[in-house]
This record gives C-alpha cells, sequence and structure tokens, in this order.
C-alpha cells in the first residue's frame, strides 16, 4: 500500500523525531525518492533529527510532481570553475556539462532527485536535490589521482607519478582559442615546443621542433599519434575541435617507448569519445583576414627615375664605352618613345602606376562551423564530429576547403571485455599562389611586377613584365591568380578498432588495429593567356599519391597494489607497421583551348615523359615499461624497445633503445607534509637512447639507374648500379639525459616545472667520399654527430580568485644551444645543397646546424678610396666586402658564418581573467637571438633595370652619400653583384600579439529557457602586432623545409591580421 499524501499541517512546526519512526514511515510510504528501506543519505535508524516544516496550504488531492530547475557552480578547492564537469541524475542517463565557468543548469522531474557531480581528477560526489533551486559544488582532488591523468604511450599515468618530461593541452585551452590545424593548438602553450608557422598561405607549412634538431639528413619532425596509432597522413587532415587534449612527451624517459620513432618526440592526441547522457555541440566562426604588413616599393615615378638615375651613373662606369657611344641605345627614353599610348604620354609620363600589393590582396572571409552528437548509456557510447572549414587566403583565389567526419563508439560488452572504434574522413581541396621561386610565384611578382604596366589594358589583355623591355621574365599576378590553376586534392581515411580484456583482476590485454590511407591529386594548367619561360604556351600536369601505413599492436598491461606502500604497473606488447607509398606524374604542353585544363590531357599532341616512383617500409617491435611506486614518493620508471626496420642495412636491421628514470616527491616527506606553502615538489632524473628510422627506404642498397651509352655510333640504353650498397649503415641514435622539478606552491595557485637536458645524437646519416677507384664519389655513412643543450621553465600562476574575478598566468621560456660536434674523421666542413644562388649554409663542427655562410658586407668604396678599391677590382659605389685572409681578392675564402637560424630562447606569456560572465585572454609570443637570411635582397635590390626594388634602394650611393650599405644604382648589363653576404642577414627576434579574445558565456538560467545548456559568443583578434627589426613581412619564416633552412626567406606567403567573432553552443 502506498501513501503519497500530504496531511495538511502534519509537521508544521519544529519536533524532535526519532529516525527510526521517519524510517518506518518512509517504508510504509514506498516513496519514491528512495527504496523501500532505504534511509536518505546521512541518516541512521539511531540517530534524532529536527526538522522544521513551513505551514503548508490545504491540499485535498494527491501531490503533483512539478518540474524542478536547479542550477550551480562547480568549482575546484580554491574556488576556480571547472568546466566540462559532468551533473547527472543518479540511476539516469540525463545530466549536462558545465560551461567554461564551471555553471550548470539542469531539469529534474521532482526536485528530489541526487545528483552525482563527477570531474576527471577529482572525488565524484552525489548530493540529494532536496527541492533545492540552486546546489554548488566544490569537488577535493581525488586522493588517487592529485593531477589529471597525462597520456603516454601505450597508457596513461597521472601527473604526480610521471618521471618523465611531458606537457599537455586540454580541451578547455584549445577551445578558447580556435585554430585550423593542430600545429596552432600547440603553438606557445609548452615550454620547449617550438611551433613555426612559416608561411601565412591557409594549410601553409609549419616546422614542429621538440628541443631542438636530431638530425641532418633524416627528419626532425615529431611522431604523431592519435588516439595510439601512428598518424602517417598528415596532421593536418584532424580537425583540433575533435580534440581532447594534446601530450607531448619531450625527454627519453618518456619517448623510449617509441623507440626508433622517438628521437624528435612524440605528440599524442587524444580525440573526443562518446558520451553518457545526450550531448549537442555547434560551434562556428567568421574571420576577415587582411595583409599584416605591407612592403615599401617604388611607384611608377621612382621606378623610372631610378633607371634613369643608373643609366646616368654608367657614364662614370665606363667612361670610354659612354663617350663611344656604346650604350646609347640603351637610353631609357627611346623605350619609352616607342611604348607612347601604351605605358606612357606624349610627355613619357607613365599612364599607370599599380601597386601590386593592393590589387593581388584582398580582405579574405573565411568561415569555420562545427558539429557533434555524442550519446549513449552506461555500456555503450557513440559521437559524430562534424566540421566544414572555408579558409580563404588574402592572396585572390587562394584558399583551403575541409571537411572532416568522425565516428566514435566504446562498448563495454560484458565486465571483462570492452571493445571500440573510430572512422575518420577529411577531404580537402586547396587553391595555392606560392608555388617555387621563379616567375609564377605570386608572392615574388607582387614585389617584382613593375608599376608602370597596368593589370589589363583597355582590350581586356593582360599586362605583362616583358612589355617594358629589359624587365625579366615573369608574369602579372593577378593573371597568375586567375590563369594559373595549381590545386592539392586530398582524400584522408583514419580508421582503428580495440578490444580491451580484463584476464584477472589487474591484468589486461588490449588490441588495435589501425590503418591511415592517404590518396592526394596535384592538378595544375596554365592557360596561354599567361607568358612564361615555357617555349609552348597552355600546359597541364597531375602529380598523384597514395600512402597507406597499417599498424597492429597487441599489449598486456599490469597493475598491482603489492601493499600499502608500494605499487607496481608494467606494460610489455609486440607491434607492427607496414607502409607504402606510390607516385606518379603525367603531363602535356600546347594544349588546343583553355577549357580544357588538366580534365583531358590526351586532346594535347605534346606529352611530356611520364614519371613514377615506389617507397616501402616495415617494421617489427616489441617493447616494455615498468613502473614502480613506493609511497607515492619515489618512483622508478624502466622502458626498453627492440626494433627492427627494413630500412637498414643487412648487418644491422635491429636495435635496442632503453631508458631510465627516477623522481622523488619531496612534499610526500615528513619534513613537507603539512607545509602550506608547498603542496606538491617532486625532482625528476632520466636517461634515455632514441632512434631515427625516418631516411630512404633503400639508402642501405644498391640503387639502379637508367643511363645511354653510346656504342659503335649508336645511342644504347641500359641499366647501372647509381649507389653503392652499405650493409652497415644502422640508425641514427640520441641520448638524452634530463633533470627536472615540478613544484605546486599555495594549493595550486602557483606552478612550477623546470627541466634542463642534454641532447646527444651519434651515427649522423652523412654523404662520406670514396676512393675514385671504385667508380663513385661518395656513399651515406654513420659518421656525424650533434648535441643540443636547453633549459625549459613554465610558471602558472592563479593570480587572483574570488567569486567576482580571476585571473591566471601562464609564462614560459625555452633556452636552446644546438651545435655540432663531429663530421667524420677529418671533420670537414660540409656545404648543404644551396637553395640560391651559392651555398648559403654551412655544417661545421662547433657551430650550429643551418648556420648561415657567406661574406661579410662592410659598406661600399667611397671616393677616396679608389685606389684601394681597384686592388679588388672594384670602383667607388660599389659593394665594399672584408677580406678575411687578407689575399687582396674576394672570393669564397673570405666566406664566414653570418647567423644563424634557430632561436637561442622563445616562449609566450598568456593572461586569462574571467569576470562574471567575460573572459579576456591575451597571448604574447617571443622569439630572440634568431636571423633570417633574406633572399629577396637578392630580386629587390641587386637588380636596377630588371624588375621593381625595394625603396631601400633609394638609399643608395651616391657622391653626396657615401656612407651607405647599397650600392650605387646602375643597369645589370654593367653591373651586377649579388651574392650571400651578411646584409641579406637580418635579425630575426620578435614580439608578436598572436591572440586576443574577449568572450561572453551567457547566464545558466537564461540560455536554459532556450532549451540550451551553454552559449558563449566572443570575438578575438590574431596577429594582431609585430615587433621586429625585420624589414620582410613577418620574422617567423622558413621557405625551405630541411634541418637548414629555418629563417631563409625568398617571397612567402605573406602573414595576415585576422579579426574573428565566433559562438559556442551546446545542448
Amino acid at each position: 500500500m502506498k501513501n503519497n499524501y500530504w496531511k495538511p499541517g502534519f509537521l508544521s512546526g519544529t519536533v524532535g523525531v526519532s529516525v527510526a519512526h521517519i524510517w518506518a514511515a518512509w517504508a510504509l510510504a514506498g516513496t519514491t525518492l528512495a527504496g523501500p528501506g532505504e534511509l536518505p543519505a546521512g541518516l541512521t535508524p539511531s540517530s534524532t533529527t529536527t526538522i522544521s516544516a513551513p505551514t503548508l496550504p490545504t491540499h485535498n488531492g494527491p501531490a503533483e510532481r512539478v518540474a524542478v530547475t536547479v542550477t550551480g557552480q562547480i568549482t575546484d578547492e580554491t574556488g576556480s570553475g571547472l568546466p566540462g564537469a559532468s551533473v547527472v541524475i543518479k540511476g539516469t542517463t540525463n545530466g549536462t556539462t558545465t560551461d567554461a565557468n564551471g555553471s550548470y543548469s539542469l531539469s529534474l522531474p521532482t526536485g528530489n532527485e541526487t545528483l552525482v557531480i563527477s570531474y576527471i581528477g577529482y572525488l565524484s560526489q552525489e548530493i540529494p536535490a532536496s527541492g533545492r533551486s540552486r546546489i554548488d559544488v566544490k569537488l577535493v582532488s581525488d586522493s588517487k589521482a592529485l593531477n589529471e591523468v597525462v597520456v603516454v604511450g601505450y597508457g596513461t599515468q597521472k601527473r604526480s607519478d610521471l618521471t618523465g618530461s611531458v606537457g599537455s593541452v586540454k580541451s578547455a585551452e584549445l577551445l578558447d582559442r580556435p585554430a585550423i590545424n593542430v600545429e596552432q593548438s600547440l603553438q606557445g602553450r609548452i615550454a620547449g615546443v617550438n611551433v613555426a608557422i612559416n608561411s601565412g598561405r591557409p594549410g601553409g607549412n609549419s616546422n614542429i621542433r621538440i628541443r631542438g634538431y636530431s638530425s641532418i639528413n633524416a627528419t626532425n619532425n615529431p611522431l604523431y599519434v592519435v588516439d595510439g596509432i601512428i598518424w602517417a597522413a598528415g596532421i593536418d587532415a584532424l580537425n583540433p575541435a575533435d580534440i581532447e587534449n594534446i601530450d607531448v612527451l619531450k625527454d627519453a624517459s618518456a619517448t623510449a617507448i617509441y623507440g626508433t620513432r622517438g628521437a624528435n618526440g612524440v605528440i599524442l592526441v587524444t580525440t573526443k569519445r562518446g558520451r553518457k547522457g545526450g550531448t549537442i555541440s555547434y560551434d562556428t566562426y567568421v574571420s576577415s583576414a587582411t595583409l599584416a604588413r605591407k612592403r615599401d616599393v617604388l611607384n611608377a615615378r621612382e621606378f623610372l627615375a631610378l633607371e634613369d638615375q643608373a643609366y646616368q651613373n654608367v657614364a662614370k662606369f665606363d667612361p670610354a664605352g659612354w663617350a663611344s657611344g656604346k650604350y646609347a641605345s640603351k637610353d631609357p627614353r627611346i623605350k619609352r618613345t616607342a611604348l607612347i599610348g601604351k605605358l606612357f604620354d606624349a610627355n613619357l609620363n607613365p599612364l599607370y602606376d599599380v601597386d601590386w600589393q593592393n590589387e593581388i590582396t584582398r580582405n579574405a572571409i573565411s568561415q569555420n562551423h562545427n558539429l557533434s552528437f555524442t550519446g549513449g548509456g552506461d555500456q555503450t557510447t557513440f559521437g559524430l564530429f562534424l566540421n566544414y572549414n572555408d579558409n580563404q587566403g588574402i592572396i585572390r583565389n587562394t584558399y583551403l576547403k575541409r571537411y572532416t567526419g568522425r565516428l566514435v563508439m566504446d562498448s563495454q560488452l560484458k565486465p571483462w571485455v570492452k571493445v571500440g572504434a573510430t572512422l575518420n574522413y577529411s577531404n580537402s581541396d586547396e587553391r595555392r599562389g606560392d608555388e617555387g621561386v621563379g616567375g609564377n610565384n605570386i608572392p615574388r611578382m607582387m614585389i617584382e611586377m613593375v608599376p608602370i604596366v597596368p593589370i589589363r589594358y583597355p582590350d581586356g589583355s593582360y599586362g605583362r613584365r616583358q612589355d617594358y623591355p629589359d624587365m625579366e621574365s615573369g608574369d602579372n599576378p593577378v593573371a597568375l591568380s586567375n590563369e594559373d590553376k595549381r590545386m592539392y586534392k586530398k582524400q584522408v581515411f583514419g580508421a582503428n578498432a580495440y578490444a580491451d580484456f580484463t584476464l584477472m583482476p589487474g591484468l589486461n590485454f588490449r588490441t588495435t588495429l589501425g590503418a591511415n590511407l592517404a590518396s592526394q591529386y596535384n592538378p595544375f594548367s596554365e592557360t596561354n593567356l599567361v607568358q612564361l619561360t615555357r617555349p609552348f604556351r597552355g600546359y597541364a600536369e597531375i602529380w598523384s599519391y597514395d600512402t597507406k601505413f597499417l599498424q597492429w599492436q597487441n599489449y598486456l598491461t599490469y597493475n598491482k597494489q603489492i601493499n600499502a606502500n608500494n605499487s607496481l604497473n608494467v606494460v610489455a606488447g609486440v607491434e607492427l607497421q607496414k607502409y607504402n607509398y606510390l607516385q606518379w606524374f603525367s603531363g602535356v604542353e600546347s594544349l588546343p583551348d583553355n577549357y580544357y585544363e588538366y580534365y583531358n590531357l590526351g586532346v594535347s599532341g605534346n606529352p611530356l615523359p611520364p614519371s613514377s616512383s615506389y617507397n616501402a617500409y616495415q617494421m617489427a617491435s616489441y617493447f616494455a615499461r615498468a613502473n614502480y611506486n613506493y609511497r607515492d614518493k619515489i618512483l622508478l620508471t624502466a622502458t626498453g624497445r627492440f626494433d627492427g626496420s627494413s630500412r637498414f642495412g643487412a648487418n644491422n636491421k635491429f636495435a635496442f633503445f632503453p631508458s631510465a628514470a627516477v623522481a622523488w616527491r619531496l612534499s610526500q616527506e615528513e619534513f613537507l607534509k603539512g607545509s602550506t606553502v608547498i603542496s606538491d615538489l617532486k625532482v625528476r632524473a632520466s636517461y634515455g637512447l632514441t632512434g631515427n628510422s625516418e631516411i630512404n627506404s633503400y639508402q642501405s642498397q644498391a640503387n639502379l639507374s637508367t643511363n645511354v651509352s653510346v656504342i659503335g655510333g649508336t645511342r644504347a640504353p641500359g641499366t647501372v648500379i647509381g649507389t653503392l650498397a652499405n650493409p652497415n649503415l644502422r640508425w641514427e641514435k640520441t641520448a638524452q639525459y634530463d633533470l627536472g622539478v615540478s613544484m605546486s606552491l599555495l594549493k595550486g595557485r602557483i606552478g612550477i616545472d623546470a627541466d634542463v637536458y642534454l641532447k646527444q645524437t651519434r651515427d649522423l646519416l652523412l654523404s662520406a667520399p670514396v676512393p675514385l677507384s671504385s667508380g663513385y664519389a661518395s656513399i651515406y655513412k654513420n659518421i656525424g654527430s650533434m648535441e643540443n643543450r636547453g633549459l625549459e621553465l613554465s610558471l602558472n600562476t592563479v593570480n587572483i580568485d574570488n567569486q567576482t574575478i580571476s585571473w591566471s598566468t601562464n609564462f614560459n621560456i625555452s633556452f636552446l644551444r644546438n651545435r655540432v660536434t663531429a663530421l667524420g674523421d677529418a671533420n670537414d666542413d660540409i656545404f648543404p645543397n644551396p637553395y640560391f644562388l651559392n651555398n648559403t649554409n654551412i655544417l661545421r663542427v662547433g657551430e650550429s646546424v643551418g648556420s648561415f655562410y657567406g661574406l661579410v658586407r662592410t659598406g661600399t668604396w667611397g671616393s677616396a678610396e679608389a685606389d684601394e678599391a681597384a686592388r679588388y677590382g672594384r670602383r667607388p659605389g660599389d659593394l665594399k666586402f672584408q677580406d678575411l685572409n687578407n689575399d687582396g681578392q674576394i672570393n669564397d675564402q673570405d666566406r664566414a658564418i653570418t647567423g644563424k637560424g634557430i632561436p637561442t630562447g622563445y616562449g609566450t606569456l598568456s593572461n586569462t581573467v574571467r569576470v562574471k560572465g567575460f573572459d579576456l585572454t591575451l597571448d604574447l609570443q617571443y622569439s630572440y637571438g634568431n636571423d633570417i637570411l633574406n633572399l629577396t635582397h637578392h630580386s629587390a635590390l641587386d637588380r636596377t633595370g630588371q624588375a621593381n626594388s625595394y625603396g631601400e634602394v633609394l638609399n643608395g650611393w651616391t657622391p653626396e652619400n657615401q656612407n651607405t650599405m647599397i650600392a650605387q644604382a646602375r643597369p645589370s648589363y654593367v653591373y651586377y653583384d649579388s651574392k650571400i653576404d651578411s646584409y641579406k642577414v637580418e635579425d630575426g627576434s620578435f614580439l608578436r600579439g598572436r591572440n586576443l579574445v574577449l568572450g561572453y558565456t551567457l547566464p545558466s538560467e537564461l540560455v536554459q529557457r532556450w532549451k540550451l545548456s551553454r552559449l558563449r559568443a566572443y570575438v578575438s583578434a590574431q596577429n594582431f602586432f609585430v615587433l621586429t627589426k625585420y624589414s620582410g613581412y613577418d620574422p617567423e619564416v622558413s621557405t625551405y623545409g630541411d634541418a637548414f633552412a629555418q629563417g631563409i626567406q625568398f617571397f612567402d606567403y605573406p602573414k595576415s591580421r585576422v579579426f574573428t567573432a565566433g559562438l559556442n553552443i551546446s545542448l
């Protein structure tokens, strides 16, 4: 029998009641607030309680159940709101998550349900609602997880248990500062991780270096692991909004579990999964981007005046030739007169004055949309995550459009088995304008295109640089933007499935199968409206690439609490990897009509020779790690991995990579327990060995190449051995020593992490000479070594934290010293492939990898130095270089190291202030001690009369202005002096306003009326200022991609200033 009636006047006053009596009444009533025979939390049969009840109005029927909305805030022990905390009605899947301030709003059927509040790293709490409309909850740290969970190789650990150096970025940080790729998400977040966004092009190249450089001829890129599986198809295919957290393994203790793939650090990406209950989220933004900085170039009148001055200076350069009339035909007035009506009026004034930077750039409007659905129950959860990104470039007709989709499922099939799967798909469509460094490179042409030629003539035809005689080949950047169609189309499919078995208490077995499949299709067509150096007008080509990567891993995890003071965690497993890559090319010239583009190559009667290439490798690995914990204060880690790779010589297919680490949590010692200042203090030390297997798959083997010989007057094609085999070729190995300290002060208000490290790489792969009797010039051998020494410091503070305002600061700085320590037996200098007219870099023992190498410019020769200049074959007004060896000549023997592209120090300073629902974030990025080799000076300073120039040439040498670094203006046909020298090296240090965000999260009480759980609006500005001495568009630049190229700049796609407005909505 149930009696759910409220008797008028019952408990209308204050009475003392035995809990036993209440228990009996509770059981008889069979109330829906608790099961029969159950007591409300906190009551026992032997206790008594005082109950005060208000006088209630008379009600003569059954009580109606009225839905109640409860609101509140979930905070940590310091009172800071916890975003993303789960608030669920006990026994159901109905619930919500907290917003960025930790606030929530939830509708309860009766108002008397029990709420379950949980957050990773904190103890869950169950709170009876008891009819209240507001419930604030302060969560306390889990005694078993004093810090957040951190993903490490093949498992997770509490941060308090880490012995290695690991940096993390959480989803809440990513949400507040949206990015279009993972590299942007990481920039400036973690000490020791240098992310250089080197191009302003949508999808432009970036370099990520973790603790410096580890190789010369192999890769320096980190290993990406997404949800436990190596991501081999390009990390740009992953939507940053799908990321739950990023963990970066920096020292060898953390990376050795990845063996040959860990020398450059490991970036572990954990994506979002489904969650119990049901949520729908939609995030969107619209942005406007403009050219952040213009270069000062000559306008039409300045260009023509400089040309006239240069011509007149020929008389001083070659008086005899000038007097003989040798140069009379070069008088600019002659060609200008011939162009009256086309480029000049009757008085030889220019008809056009085009600012090509203005004409080719635009205000680019971009948009991004993320939509996610998650749901499930106690056994199975799922998630669907969708994204569309339309990122328009500031150069006209350049863009990157990307569609991504991700489907995830996890299911607890039985108490002892859990399975899950992830499907990722990405489809990107990109149009570029900065390909190569020649006349079809739009960023170059927007500087070099002469201002006196129009975009189009009245008849609609394009103006061309060659329309003004004597100009170098190259084309109208607007014509290139319209008529050159250079596309990059890429599809990426990623999948992984796992099964996790509990074999016995503490022992789990996990098997995971993953695949990355990428198909890239790069078509290019150029209409016959564009005039370049090709002999045929109308051109098309197609490059195609297929990449396949398969990975299967199986490992056991054993957790054992030995006794109250000792615990053990062991991971051991085996892994197989298989990779193959196929590339092919086809192209044609002389297309009969422009509309064919690259869609029908067969219509051309002039095909180009096709080509193809193939690359494949396989790896087999065994790995193990053991973690020992003594009383939560002494932590030991030992790791080992045994790798075998098909890439290396027959005598060195396998190698072992061990590491060991120890940590001492001094805060657990009696002399620090109870300290009101030091909340946590840990000292770490580690050593480990990792490798680098990312070399050419067939570098250890003899490679065949084609050759044509003439036998008896007849050309006879054949096949020869092009390179020698080296069966002793082995892995590059990096040994790393790390000493670190992690400290938390004042109950977490101040957090400090500091690491000092020594990273030594040996057995570097370099090209070594062999005896000429072998018939070959060189062979790749393991003969070099280098080292990186560094210091990393992170400081996180909570400056103010109360109910009204919170203010937190994050600061990190990294110091790096890189140097080459050996280059073979003789330690001879090595000159990498030149990036331009001659060698730009040098490898020298004792110096930084990628050091710039050139002459030392000291100024220009003055009139009073004419005799001394003549001894060097120079004249007053010529460039003056230092004769370093004093031999009376200026040649390659006078070249010296003039700078380096690797910064001495770099980092960020970030401040976040929250007031009520408002949040304000300011990110500053800085770098110092790095140089830039500005090769654009070759084109825009050294070639008067061939192209337009920087305004800097107006400060060139004249009899009245002899104290200058710029040579006297002369036509290139009499004076051309462009060398790699110190004047082209500029200070690349900078301070950047990287991100400024102002957001507002509407109160939960308000958005609940709209059936929403969260609504945040924000505006932001990216790259809103840069302080630098560098004269180019942006000091964070690298035109080329290898270890030597950081800081070498030759007409890159310029950076933009971006203003964004967005919304974050959750249902």
